[in-house]
């Protein structure tokens, strides 16, 4: 046998290491369900608008009614729907919509709490945005109507659902990443957080984000989603948390900072470096494992591993992708290598084929129509929740804020 017939003889019969590893990965399947379901979807902004484009790609999947205060926002939330019934109150929709089984919240995280209650109450399953509230009262009885409810309940956190995460997780649990030694965790995007309008109430309303009674910042709406890779990954949570923030870009009144640092401790003395910025997009959003074999890199979309020049072979690492970054070069992790290598498109199957969005909301559906658990619980999103808020708090009174472990439900 020569090395490249041992080659294909070794990817086809599952030696290479991302089905090892991860054999249920279907990577890039679509996301097939056990039923039909119809939805609902309580908030038409961005992210509203968002889980209507890959609740369209889902077979079984009709979304029959959709809800927002914003006149504009409904309408531009009908556009994209075909058929929709529409409500500008959260209410009439859930008194009125009454075929609608599951809900979708994506209203303003401070508004959350309230359809949260309401839908339960309704005998509805929901998904909720995360981060789920804006205050730690309302995350504790967001996380209470959940633990209450005989539906099912969601967070909208994707870290858990998203395959190229999951995939990199079994990396980090073996031995190929071995000692953890530091993390680090970025959030950059160049933009402005502010929604012009001609009235100024709507104008108010529409930058909820810039109001400081209302806003947990970026650690808060970003470093949430963050922060909970490192939960899932670790299975551990912050013990204290300081920061630093500023407004070095955005100088237009605002008193929400535009750029933000942090330091997150962990009871064995690990340290999560954390900053986020709307002043510079350079090297976007992604998440940092440093290991004494090796590094793990992930950017939502993609995933690498760089592996220290002194850390044992494993046997199938010379059977992986390899991508070049200046002077290191990472092992592509790629979930369902095996199958993609079989078909001759491992180069091209490098990273997501959908969205994160687009795994997280399937996941919930599938928990809807097959009664299975939920990915990530509204526990968990409660969890990641107070730990953005207490960051924001951190970096906002410049004070070293220790976790109180009762807060987590861990007390």
């Amino acid at each position: 046998m020569t090395e490249t017939d041992r080659r294909t003889f070794l990817i086809q019969t599952g030696a290479l290491a991302a089905v090892a590893l991860m054999p249920s990965i279907a990577f890039g399947a679509d996301v097939e369900l056990n039923g039909e379901v119809t939805v609902a979807i309580i908030g038409m902004g961005r992210q509203g608008r968002a889980i209507a484009g890959e609740l369209q790609k889902i077979k079984g999947v009709k979304v029959a009614a959709i809800c927002d205060v914003d006149p504009g926002r409904l309408r531009s939330g009908a556009r994209r729907v075909a058929g929709v019934a529409t409500f500008e109150a959260h209410k009439q929709l859930l008194d009125t919509a009454k075929d609608v089984t599951a809900i979708f919240i994506a209203t303003p995280t401070h508004t959350h709490r309230a359809v949260m209650e309401d839908a339960v109450a309704a005998g509805k399953h929901v998904y909720c945005e995360a981060p789920l509230a804006s205050t730690i009262e309302d995350c504790q009885a967001i996380a209470a109507a959940a633990r209450g409810s005989s539906t099912i309940c969601a967070a909208g956190l994707l870290a858990r659902s998203n395959p190229v995460y999951k995939l990199a997780r079994t990396f980090f649990r073996s031995d190929s990443v071995r000692d953890l030694v530091a993390m680090r965790a970025q959030s950059n995007e160049k933009t402005t957080w502010r929604n012009p309008s001609s009235d100024p109430a709507r104008e108010k309303a529409l930058n909820w984000r810039l109001d400081t009674e209302l806003s947990i910042g970026l650690a808060g709406e970003l470093g949430t989603h963050q922060f909970d890779v490192f939960h899932y990954y670790r299975g551990t949570y912050p013990t204290s948390i300081r920061g630093h923030g500023s407004i070095q870009l955005h100088k237009d009144g605002r008193k929400v900072y535009d750029t933000i640092s942090a330091t997150l401790a962990f009871e064995d003395k690990t340290v999560l470096q954390y900053a986020a910025t709307l002043g510079n997009s350079y090297e976007g959003t992604q998440e940092v494992f440093y290991g004494s074999n090796a590094a793990i890199k992930l950017a939502w979309t993609h995933g690498w591993m760089f592996k220290e020049a002194d850390a044992p072979t494993q046997g199938w690492e010379v059977y992986a992708n390899r991508q070049q970054f200046h002077n290191e070069e990472g092992i592509t992790l790629i979930a369902d290598a095996t199958q993609l290598a079989s078909q001759g498109k491992l180069e091209s199957g490098v990273g997501l084929p959908n969205p994160p969005l687009y795994y997280g909301v399937g996941d919930f559906l599938k928990s809807v129509t097959e009664d299975v658990p939920v990915v990530t619980s509204i526990q968990e999103g409660a969890r990641a929740t107070v730990i953005g808020i207490l960051t924001n708090k951190a970096i906002r009174t410049g004070a070293t804020i220790t976790v109180d472990p009762n807060l987590l439900g861990e007390g």
